[in-house]
C-alpha cells in the first residue's frame, strides 16, 4: 500500500487542487491532505479556518475513489523541525507531492521521496486570484468545485473576505 501526502493552505480549495489530487489518486492507495498554516484564519490571505478548509476538501473529494485523510498542520516557524512536526501530525506516508520549493527541499533533506506535480492553469486556479475576484465582485465560482462554493456561501465566506480586507480607514463615519 502506498500513502501520499499533499500539503497546501487551501485558501480556498480550488479546481487546480482537485485536478492534482485526482492525478495523485491514480498513483497511491491513500491520500493524506495536510492543511498548512492551520492556526491562521480571518486574514485577507488566509480567510478560512482549518475546519472550514476540511469541509471544503472532504466535500469536494467525496467521489475520488480512495481513502482521504485531512489533517490540520499548524506552523512551527522553524524549518529545521517542520518535517518531523508534519510526521508527528499525519499518518505515515511514503511519498510527498508538492511543487513548493521549500517543502520539496525540506522533505528531500530528510530523505523523503518527493514528486512535484505541475501546477494546473495556475493563472486561474490560485487562492490569490479567487480571493481577488471575490473582493472585486467578479465571477469566481467556476474556479472552485461546486461543494466549495456551497461551503463558502454557508459560512458567509464572501462577507468575511470583504470585511477582513478592509482597514480602519474604511469604516463608516458616525
Amino acid at each position: 500500500m502506498t500513502r501520499g501526502l499533499y500539503i497546501g493552505r487551501f485558501q480556498p480549495y480550488h479546481c487546480g487542487h482537485q485536478y492534482i489530487l485526482e492525478n495523485i489518486a491514480r498513483k497511491v492507495d491513500e491520500i493524506i491532505i495536510g492543511i498548512g498554516s492551520a492556526q491562521i484564519s480571518h486574514e485577507p490571505s488566509n480567510p478560512f479556518t482549518a475546519g472550514e478548509r476540511v469541509l471544503m476538501i472532504t466535500r469536494a473529494l467525496v467521489s475520488i475513489g480512495i481513502p482521504v485523510y485531512v489533517i490540520p498542520i499548524e506552523d512551527v516557524y522553524r524549518n529545521a523541525l517542520w518535517v518531523s512536526h508534519v510526521r508527528s501530525m499525519a499518518p505515515p506516508f511514503d511519498v510527498v507531492f508538492s511543487s513548493n520549493p521549500l517543502v520539496v527541499r525540506l522533505f528531500e533533506e530528510e530523505g523523503v521521496t518527493v514528486e512535484s506535480p505541475a501546477m494546473y492553469e495556475r493563472e486561474f486556479y490560485s487562492g490569490t486570484e479567487i480571493r481577488r475576484r471575490i473582493l472585486a465582485g467578479e465571477e469566481w465560482e467556476n474556479l472552485v468545485p461546486v461543494p466549495v462554493v456551497d461551503v463558502i456561501r454557508e459560512i458567509d465566506g464572501i462577507g468575511r473576505i470583504r470585511q477582513v480586507a478592509r482597514n480602519d480607514g474604511d469604516a463608516q463615519r458616525f
